[in-house]
């Protein structure tokens, strides 16, 4: 049997206003077939083995490694406190403290927290047949909203954008119709990073999530 082969990342883009004030600022995606699924028996045990080896002090001294401090110093610098919006690695930890461990999802979710997990890197997944050309991180123009969601978005708001305009709140919410469902027939996952992020890390963090969803 043939071995997968591996999907190729695709580099997006950065608004130039964006790129100047926050150097490193970059978000790299890949796709894979398929979509929503109930997570094969390999994953669940690779999610109870991160949860075994993961523990209290593990959270506490996390957010001094390299990556996670990376995040926390680029939250700071759009104006959100990593100790109440937190960044996504240690919000997974959070929540391995409160339910005892990381409970299973379903993919892509759970492609997603591994991967995170195991590396620190931001994740976020996308139906790839919803999205329309490259990925990109921009302001939001006035009177643009998130697809589906009611409201304009405060102007200058940070958002993953395709050609047609926003498809997700940077570290925050998917519009509607852009997220990956049971019919899905092809996930798009782009890793967000920023200052201070190797760029090995962020290509291993494709990789395992990758793997993850082709299990």
């Amino acid at each position: 049997m043939a071995a997968a082969v591996e999907p190729i990342s695709r580099q997006g883009w950065v608004a130039p206003r964006l790129a100047e004030e926050f150097p490193g600022l970059a978000i790299v995606w890949i796709e894979v077939e398929g979509g929503a699924r109930r997570s094969p028996e390999p994953i669940r045990a690779r999610l109870a083995g991160l949860s075994d080896r993961f523990y209290g002090s593990h959270a506490v001294h996390m957010r001094e490694r390299p990556i996670p401090w990376a995040y926390r110093a680029f939250f700071r610098q759009i104006g959100l406190d990593p100790d109440s919006s937190r960044t996504p690695v240690e919000e997974l930890a959070l929540r391995r403290l409160e339910r005892g461990a990381f409970l299973s999802s379903g993919l892509p979710e759970d492609a997603l927290t591994i991967a995170t997990v195991e590396t620190g890197i931001a994740l976020v997944s996308f139906d790839a047949d919803s999205l329309s050309g490259a990925l990109g991180i921009r302001d939001s123009a006035p009177g643009e909203s998130l697809p589906g969601r009611r409201g304009e978005l405060p102007g200058g708001t940070l958002a993953i954008a395709d050609d047609r305009g926003p498809v997700a709140l940077l570290f925050g919410e998917t519009g509607e119709g852009r997220d990956v469902e049971k019919g899905t027939r092809r996930t798009a996952v782009a890793a967000i990073q920023v200052n201070g992020v190797p760029q090995i890390a962020v290509e291993e963090a494709l990789s395992i999530a990758a793997g993850a969803l082709r299990a």
